[in-house]
Order: C-alpha cells, then structure tokens, then sequence
C-alpha cells in the first residue's frame, strides 16, 4: 500500500515555520517513530511502530512508500535498529504478570528480513544503541517498565536494567538500583570521554549509569523529579539539550504526567523548574536546534484530551520559556523524532499516535 505525503497547514513556531505532512492515517496503536537509513541510499526513512499492529513498517524517503520489515508481531512497543539489525520488544503489557517481554533480533538478508528471539524479560520496554566502551560497537541497552513481580498502581521494586552485545545476544545486567516504573531511557556521551552514557527516569527520578573502564557500573543521581509521593513521584521522559553552552535536562513528569520540566545547574546541583503544567497523559520530550539561533528547543507532546504536540523557547536568559502550538488536536503524540528528513540543512520534527505519523517539515525562518 502506498501512502501519500500530504501538505496540510503551515505552523509559524517563533522562528521557524512548519510544514505539516500526513505520511500514515491506518496505524494502530502507533507508539514509536524511529529515523533510520534502512535502503541505504543516504535518505532518512522513517520507522513505525505500532502497539495494535502485527506488521512492523517503514516509510521510504522522500516518497514514503510504505514497506513491511517483519509480520506476525503482537503487542511491539519498542525497537532500535542496530547496523543491519532491528532489535524489538513486543508481547508488552503494563502488568509484569501479563507480559513475556519478548525480545527479537530481525536480521537482514537481501531484501528478506528473519526473525530470532533473544531474550524474555517482562515489561520490557524501552530499546536504544549506545557506544558503552568507546571500541565504536554499539551495544542495545533494555529498560523494562516495572519490576518482574510488579503490579498496579503502586509497581513496587527494582527494575533492572540490562544490555546485549550484537553477535552474542545474551543478557548482561547493568544494575536493579531503579526502583518503580522507569519510563525514560536516553543515551548522551554525557562527559564527553568518547564513551555513552546512559539516562533512566523512573519513580525515583533521573539516574545516570556510566560503563567504568574497569568493567563495572556506575549510578549517579542527577535529580529526584517530581516531589509528590509514590506513584506520583520522579520522572517519565527525559531529553537533553542546550542553551549556548550550557546543558539543561527536559523532563516530562511525574509518570505520564501533565509537567514539562527544565534542569539547570546551579550551585552545584540541578535546579528544577516547571515550565508547563498543560499536559494530560504527556508521553514524548524530545530537544533540538529547530531556528538556528544557537540554543535548543524542547518538543512535547501528550495523548490525553486536547492531545496536541508544543515546541518551547527559551529567552537569552534561560530562565523564561515560551510555548507554541505544533499541532492543535491533530496528533496526541506517544512519540516524537528531530532530524532533517529532506537534507535542507534544518531540523524537521515527525511524531506518531495512534493512527497517524505526520512529519513537520521545518520550512525556514520568518
């Protein structure tokens, strides 16, 4: 089936304007976009990835013909891909008791793709590739939801947090200091010595974990998150971005919360400071240089009612944020990318909900 790139409206975001394209409007439960040059033809082709599909798809730039990778798939919430891998999750539930946590290699042959379980770990949840040792060999970093022996509303317990080294795809812990749900995963090369690090936000909030030369783990605790008791505690998503040279921490929170949040480093520590309380059932936070002034901006979207996606800039200080509306009630994101999808040298946005991917070309300044 061929979908079409459709120009619907064009959004003036401060600096920037938006050119809004349908790619798919026939997803079910879509949950994840991925970016990823998967013909090898230097083009960008989008990933969809949908929790109600059994078919795993991507989009072919700049067409975006859609192709099928892999069938016979049930409940996927995550995949990464991996050189010529894709790595997925599926047979996920929010309940450990319900879900196998099914994790899968697809290797690619040609133009076939085949399928070959890895690894069964309930919930797990969120998949990302990560330089851990500077060697250049990307490894997947695991993050389940909720501990083996969790269950609802409170998810009391340790949630591990594993990897996997292509070739062997065997399990290797890195720790189970993380307690509650941990929703967030994201990987920065946070002290730039060439090496991956790795971000997690969870119940207890916003950890760091640093692979040491001496082949054990480091924790570290960035910030708590939101101060509210358990289950409303911590941290849901986390992005990292920058205002000149400074680096601050976006955050959604607490779990699937309605806060966009900012960390900045002051006195030592990192301060927190809600710049949003708008969000109802906010699910995605993503930070990109979108107008080209030199700072980052933060992308947020949320599925509840009103489900919309914002874009927040901050002033020359740091300390006052604007929001401007991306899509008005036409895309209740669970996922959003930043990357030029057509080599015009700016930052485009595409998101995902449940029936629709829809990219945001970045058309230029005012």
């Amino acid at each position: 089936m061929k979908s079409l790139c459709l120009l619907a409206v064009v959004v003036p975001l401060a600096a920037a304007n938006f050119a809004e394209h349908t790619i798919a409007s026939d997803l079910k439960g879509g949950y994840q976009v991925v970016v990823a040059d998967l013909n090898h033809d230097g083009k960008p082709d989008l990933i969809a990835l949908g929790s109600g599909m059994s078919e795993l798809v991507w989009y072919e730039n700049p067409g975006w013909q859609r192709h099928v990778i892999a069938g016979g798939l049930s409940r996927m919430i995550n995949c990464v891909v991996i050189g010529d891998d894709i790595v997925v999750a599926s047979e996920f539930s929010n309940e450990a008791g319900k879900s196998a946590g099914l994790v899968s290699v697809l290797h690619r042959d040609g133009d076939a793709w085949t399928a070959r379980e890895i690894d069964r770990l309930p919930t797990s949840h969120r998949l990302r590739a990560a330089d851990i040792d500077g060697s250049g060999k990307k490894v997947v970093i695991s993050a389940p939801l909720t501990a083996a022996t969790a269950s609802g509303p409170e998810y009391r317990g340790q949630t591990p947090l594993v990897f996997y080294r292509p070739g062997e795809w065997k399990r290797q812990v890195i720790s189970e200091e993380n307690s509650g749900v941990v929703h967030g995963l994201y990987i920065i090369d946070w002290d730039g010595d060439g090496r991956d690090e790795i971000l997690t936000a969870s119940f207890t909030g916003i950890h760091l974990f640093k692979f040491r030369k001496d082949g054990r783990w480091m924790r570290t605790e960035i910030a708590k998150g939101d101060p509210a008791p358990w289950p409303k505690s911590g941290s849901s998503d986390i992005a990292v971005g920058k205002l000149g040279a400074e680096r601050f921490l976006a955050a959604i929170e607490p779990w699937h919360g309605n806060q966009v949040v900012v960390y900045r480093q002051r006195a030592g520590a990192w301060a927190r400071q809600v710049i949003d309380t708008a969000l109802l059932d906010g699910h995605t936070i993503v930070t990109a240089a979108l107008d080209g002034d030199g700072g980052d901006q933060i992308v947020a979207g949320y599925r509840g009612a009103g489900k919309s996606v914002y874009v927040y800039k901050a002033d020359a200080t740091g300390d006052h944020w604007t929001r401007q509306t991306l899509d008005n009630g036409g895309m209740g994101a669970a996922a959003c990318i930043a990357a030029d999808l057509n080599a015009d040298k700016r930052i485009d946005i595409a998101c995902i909900d449940g029936t629709r991917l829809k990219w945001y070309e970045n058309v230029g300044r005012n």
